[in-house]
């Protein structure tokens, strides 16, 4: 029997190829999943890992084996794989292991209309059913399998972005885009064609083995070559995808990192004047700028957990026009309430393009306060740590505690939150405070506590 505790997570399915799951096991995912979806016909993506097109047509023929027709769309991003379920109706598979080394791949899972699929919508049946099958066998194939077909959709894909943000009347922005050879070098060229934007190409050749530099955008390690580039050329504007494409990080002229909470909260800007009164969705560690903006501009800040199954959740409870998260993950309610790194990316074009100012005054606006960014640290007992720093400020004059998720100490002139882990012994804390003073102040204060 196959052991699926360290395979299949809160959200996704993610692990090492042969080592942890094979096409074999994706052919019995595949028919799990079209059997808990009790879908007729789904759709199937995958990115541009070694591995993943063998595994995706594994999943495509289990779930063909249970009776459902598979639309397998090759090559795409994740966000291109949200838009083929939400365009065509249809469950949807995509291969990714997004930002994890080469040997990694995985399955993000999406009912019709890109509904997410987590342990509590439906992937723990899953995962069961794969348990049940890997040690009994799999059940006989219906009488009438389902067909498998092919259908390119990325110029649908990029011409539904493009019907979202008007970029036509934009002066011409020198871009570089750094895609760290993930699925954003499948994808750019598609969207940006035939804009007023030269564009300059950063690793866009599609290669699994990631030889210039992971594609993760989240360590600042991999945003030197691309800061450089931008320096280099005089740009106005650097992008930088994750590997499947999901997630968008913005340098400025300088090449200085623009933090994602100002993405948020100057996307969110737009997006309430388009939809006047709407509700913003922010998780609980960006910064104090978006409530301040989205109320600035008529809207209904709505502050929630950390991860994408909490946001969509929300987006789809309160009718929500658009989401942020610090980490770069932007959701929109014209996007099925799905994340996409590329249509916020077209909201920031469009909004320095629309004016004269360079990004870094642009942006001002947005990025009002000091942060500490997130900071890990490796401790033995997570929830004894956490406790000890809760007694430390339980009863402090002028400050608030409160747990939504992990534990969030607020004063009148900073906050931080410190957070556990779901699958490593570390806690994470964010610090953020009206000066850099401050910052440093409570955060080596509530390190010094963690650390202890």
């Amino acid at each position: 029997m196959a052991d699926l505790s360290q395979l299949v997570k809160a959200y996704d399915v993610r692990g090492v190829v042969p080592d942890q799951w094979d096409e074999a096991l994706a052919e019995l995912f595949g028919a799990a999943f079209a059997k808990v979806t009790e879908a007729d016909a789904i759709v199937v993506g995958h990115d541009m890992r070694p591995s993943s097109p063998g595994l995706a047509r594994a999943f495509a023929r289990g779930a063909a084996a249970r009776g459902a027709d598979v639309t397998e769309i090759g090559l795409c991003s994740t966000d291109q794989l949200y838009f083929a379920s939400g365009h065509l109706g249809l469950p949807g598979a995509m291969f990714t292991a997004s930002h994890n080394p080469a040997q990694y791949n995985g399955i993000k899972m999406c009912r019709a209309g890109a509904a997410p699929v987590g342990q509590d919508t439906g992937l723990a049946e899953i995962r069961a059913l794969v348990e049940d099958w890997s040690e009994n066998g799999a059940p006989e194939p219906v009488a009438t399998p389902g067909t498998l077909s092919e259908r390119d959709t990325l110029a649908d894909y990029a011409a539904h972005l493009r019907s979202l943000v008007d970029l036509g009347r934009i002066r011409r922005l020198k871009t570089v885009v750094d895609a760290g050879n993930g699925m954003g070098g499948h994808t750019v060229p598609t969207v940006l064609e035939g804009l007023p934007i030269d564009l300059i190409a950063l690793y866009f050749e599609l290669d699994g083995t990631f030889p210039n530099h992971e594609a993760n955008p989240l360590d600042p390690k991999n945003l030197v070559d691309l800061q450089a580039k931008v320096r280099e050329t005089g740009a106005d504007i650097g992008l930088a995808f994750d590997g499947d494409a999901d997630r968008c990080f913005v340098v400025d002229e300088n090449g200085d990192p623009v933090s994602p909470s100002a993405i948020t909260a100057l996307v969110a800007a737009r997006e309430l004047g388009k939809h006047p009164g709407g509700t913003v969705i922010h998780n609980l560690i960006t910064s104090w700028s978006v409530p301040e903006v989205v109320k600035e501009h008529g809207g209904k800040p709505v502050r929630t957990r950390v991860g994408h199954s909490f946001i969509k959740q929300e987006m789809a409870r309160t009718g929500a026009i658009f989401g942020g998260e610090h980490s770069a993950h932007y959701y929109f309610r014209d996007f099925w309430n799905a994340d996409t790194g590329m249509l916020a990316a077209l909201h920031v074009l469009a909004a320095l393009g629309g004016q004269e100012k360079p990004l870094s005054e642009l942006v001002r606006e947005y990025d009002r306060y000091a942060a500490s960014g997130e900071i890990n640290s490796t401790v033995a007992d997570q929830p004894g740590r956490a406790a000890a720093v809760r007694a430390a400020y339980a009863d402090r004059d002028g400050v608030e505690l409160d747990e939504l998720d992990g534990l969030t100490v607020t004063a009148a002139d900073w906050w931080f939150n410190l957070r556990a882990s779901n699958t490593e012994p570390l806690l994470r804390l964010n610090v953020e405070a009206r000066d850099a003073e401050t910052v440093a102040r409570v955060r080596d204060e509530v390190l010094a506590i963690v650390r202890a």
